[in-house]
């Protein structure tokens, strides 16, 4: 029988860009098109409070000039997107231009699992597949973002909706990325900068992903093409600089949440093999061989599918082991895709050279991979309509908008809200950290982004005293029952304005309290005012540095790197004991200070019997920006607590300090009556900034050559076309 020869064929590129397209339009309709496209706002899960961030950088950070900086807005201060990635978010402003702020928003959550069929298949056409057996594995890759057996590690549309749509976004940049590579590593390319482009969109939209395939692509070292892939990745940091090397200078001032890690391969442990994956793994193995077989440059696919399985059993601490798992998915649908992509090219080189036969084979295969996990479709459709349909679509919406509209008549002043699972009917049970959002000068104690502030798992702690059902989201803390004398101390400490009860107990005993005064009702809701403190106190006695105890030798320490639920931060560990003790909450413990002030290790022996210091003094006009603190005080030289979270960005003027304090703020000595403390910049962020700035404009001089070239005729392809297109 004579083949079907290779050759480019119009009809071959039709044929993939419909059924990548058609993937991308199927997933675009389950995200209920109708919803995406109202203006309301988005609600479920994480991305019912995500809507603040974009909203903040629109409102505050790009005005002065910043993609990251200050926010007060939650856990009594915290570095926004400082930990958070800004390019989804910088999406989301942009489109804020010409779209409502909801529809720009519900938009840009999809757009990853929208571009992923056209990453595979870019992926699969530079490993040189044939354009039949690229499109099928585009397809495959796509339909990976189907899965329904995991809705939080990351890539599918499960994991979206639950708010992490930053990750898809990574996922997709990711195989761009690794298909630029491929083609910048055959002989005889010029180079591109797209990889690094791709590289450098990757690490603005999720770090874990970056750090699996940017790992993985290490494999070019070894490579002729070692010094092009060099090129690329110092393009690629430098254009992401002014973001990434602020990240690595201070990522050890987030909050490691203690997350519990995956264990087991079974599918009733949330591991690597959910039974929707056990029809693929012997197309998957099947592909690998095949793909081996015909020497398509996988091996850089090999490690990101492989790596991450491996890993994934011994992993833990503040990167969760389940955010893995993701590439382990779908390197197995890809690899699927490919085996039957090479099958239906076997298929077609027997039949008659026509264009009907080629869209008609590739359909066939199309629907062999999609149908299976599309048919099995459960959650998705209705989780995408209960979070784009927004907050306003939600039944009881007229309470919660009372509930705003209430707050937002009262004085400015932090809230501390009961926690409860209950408030899901009102879009998520993290509504009411969306009280700065619709409210003005109204934080909210909780917040999400919990790894991005110091203050985080004290204010779990606060919440636990404060809720009938707290959610206690990080393991190993000391949480206490239900008890408003104890959660009122640390209102107090915490500057808390006001209480907002849901429950019928906690609103019983909140009316019963003396110092808890009924000011406003909002049903299901009661408001309570608290005793009146301020955000900047004078010391009652000299702070004590905590020191620990070195009887943990040096061999001892460095095995608590391997051990699980194991706190590194000596401070920490004070500043929670500290906090729990209520009784001595004015005896205030420092993580450094003067040689003059006291040393306490652990037990905290000896702080209750601190001397009290002769004089005190007042504090007036107390002043809280997003980026900047000033008060004015008579205690010149005397201790003043100021109640905002830590961050070495703090910078005192006439005073010193700042020192970290517990739990997690701040200690200043006057020098002058008035002391201004101000968010800024530190050398390292400016010299990102200049870093990122000069390899964007290196990379636009390099397009304005190349572009005057080909007008020229003096560049194009200077590789021989691929000779692979059915």
């Amino acid at each position: 029988m004579q083949l079907t020869p290779l050759r480019r064929s119009t009809p071959s590129r039709y044929v993939a860009l419909g059924l990548t397209g058609l993937l991308s339009l199927l997933v675009f309709f389950i995200m209920q098109p109708a919803e995406l496209l109202s203006s309301t706002t988005p609600s479920g899960g994480d991305m019912g409070a995500h809507v603040l961030v974009p909203a903040f950088l629109r409102d505050n950070l790009l005005p002065s000039l910043r993609i990251s900086g200050w926010s007060n807005d939650w856990f009594a201060g915290f570095p926004i997107l400082y930990f958070y990635f800004p390019l989804p978010a910088l999406t989301i402003v942009a489109l804020d231009v010409i779209l409502p702020y909801g529809i720009a928003f519900k938009l840009t959550t999809i757009l990853g699992l929208l571009a992923m069929p056209f990453g595979a298949y870019f992926l699969a056409r530079q490993m040189q597949a044939p354009r039949l057996v690229a499109t099928l594995a585009g397809v495959a890759g796509g339909t990976f973002v189907l899965m329904e057996s995991y809705a939080i590690y990351g890539g599918n549309i499960k994991s979206t909706l639950a708010g992490e749509y930053s990750y898809s976004w990574a996922m997709a940049f990711s195989l761009f990325y690794i298909g630029a590579l491929l083609r910048d590593s055959r002989a005889g390319r010029r180079f591109s900068p797209l990889a690094a482009v791709m590289l450098a969109g990757m690490a603005l939209s999720h770090i874990i992903p970056t750090a699996i395939v940017g790992s993985a692509s290490l494999i070019y070292l070894l490579h002729r093409s070692r010094a092009r892939a060099l090129i690329t990745w110092g393009l690629g940091v430098a254009l992401a600089a002014f973001w990434v090397i602020p990240l690595v200078a201070t990522i050890g001032f987030t909050t490691d949440m203690n997350f519990s890690p995956l264990r087991g391969f079974g599918a009733q442990t949330g591991g690597p093999l959910p039974t929707e994956l056990w029809p693929l793994l012997p197309l998957a193995a099947i592909g690998m061989v095949w793909s081996l077989w015909k020497r398509y440059p996988v091996a850089i696919l090999l490690l990101t599918t492989f790596a991450p399985l491996l890993a994934y059993p011994f992993l833990s601490g503040k990167l969760w082991n389940g955010r893995l798992l993701p590439y382990w998915f779908f390197g197995v649908f890809f690899f699927a895709g490919l085996a039957v992509g090479l099958a239906a090219l076997a298929l077609y080189r027997r039949m008659p050279a026509r264009p009907a036969a080629l869209a008609g084979i590739a359909a066939a295969g199309a629907l062999l991979l999609v149908i299976p996990p599309a048919s099995g479709l459960e959650q998705s459709s209705g989780w995408a309509r209960w979070n784009y349909s927004g907050y306003e679509d939600k039944g009881p919406y007229p309470e919660y908008e009372n509930l705003m509209a209430t707050v937002d008549s009262l004085p400015p002043g932090r809230i501390m809200w009961e926690a409860n699972s209950e408030m899901d009917k009102y879009g998520t049970p993290m509504a009411l950290m969306l009280f700065p959002y619709w409210s003005d000068g109204h934080p909210s104690m909780e917040g999400l982004l919990f790894e991005s502030s110091l203050t985080t798992p004290f204010h779990f702690m606060n919440a636990a005293e404060m809720s009938e059902r707290p959610s206690n989201p990080i393991p190993g803390l000391p949480y206490s029952g239900f008890d408003l004398d104890r959660g009122l101390a640390h209102m107090k400490l915490f500057n808390v304005r006001y209480y907002v009860a849901f429950t019928e107990m906690a609103t019983s005993a909140a009316r019963l309290h003396p110092e808890y005064t009924q000011i406003a009702e909002a049903p299901p809701w009661t408001i309570f005012e608290l005793p009146t403190t301020s955000l900047v106190d004078v010391a009652q006695f000299t702070p004590a540095v905590y020191e620990p105890s070195d009887e943990v030798g040096v061999l001892e320490r460095a095995s608590l790197i391997f051990r699980e639920n194991e706190e590194l931060d000596d401070f920490f560990n004070g500043a929670v004991e500290w906090h729990s003790q209520v009784e001595t909450l004015d005896h205030w413990l420092v993580e450094s200070g003067p040689d003059e002030w006291p040393r306490v290790s652990e037990g905290l022996a000896g702080l209750a019997d601190m001397a009290p210091l002769a004089g005190t003094g007042a504090v007036s006009n107390v002043i809280l920006e997003d980026d900047r603190i000033s008060f004015e005080t008579t205690a010149i030289g005397v201790p003043h607590l100021v109640k905002v979270s830590f961050f070495p960005n703090w910078h005192a003027e006439g005073a010193e300090g700042p020192y970290r304090a517990a739990p997690a703020f701040m200690v200043v000595v006057p020098t002058e009556s008035t002391v201004e403390l101000t968010f800024q910049r530190r050398w390292y962020e400016s010299t990102a900034f200049f870093i990122s700035l000069a390899a964007a404009a290196g990379l636009a001089v390099w397009l304005v050559r190349e572009r005057r070239a080909v007008k020229e005729g003096r560049s194009g392809a200077d590789e021989a076309p691929m000779d692979v297109d059915a």
